[in-house]
């Protein structure tokens, strides 16, 4: 990968994202310390789109959330009280 300098990336800009989609991801560097990675939005969806999902995602984005079918409440009934003698 290829490293720019933030000053460099800044000033060539459209360059850094013509060398991301033609050679790969490209790192820009902060005082010459690795800082981020610039990749294709094609690379991005390879990464993420096969990825699992958390627990967190599930419970608030995930449609299939609506599709349970729950007992009506109160129909259940109680579990019998525990006996310890």
């Amino acid at each position: 990968m290829k490293r720019w300098s933030i000053t460099d990336a800044k000033a060539n800009f459209s360059k850094l994202l013509d060398a991301t989609v033609r050679e790969g991801p490209q790192v820009v560097t902060r005082r010459g310390v690795d800082a981020a990675v610039v990749v294709s939005v094609a690379e991005w969806k390879g990464l993420t789109e096969g990825r699992p999902k958390s627990a967190i995602d599930i419970l608030v984005n995930d449609p299939r959330r609506f599709e349970l079918d729950l007992p009506p409440r109160g129909k259940l009934g109680l579990r019998p009280p525990l006996d310890f003698d």
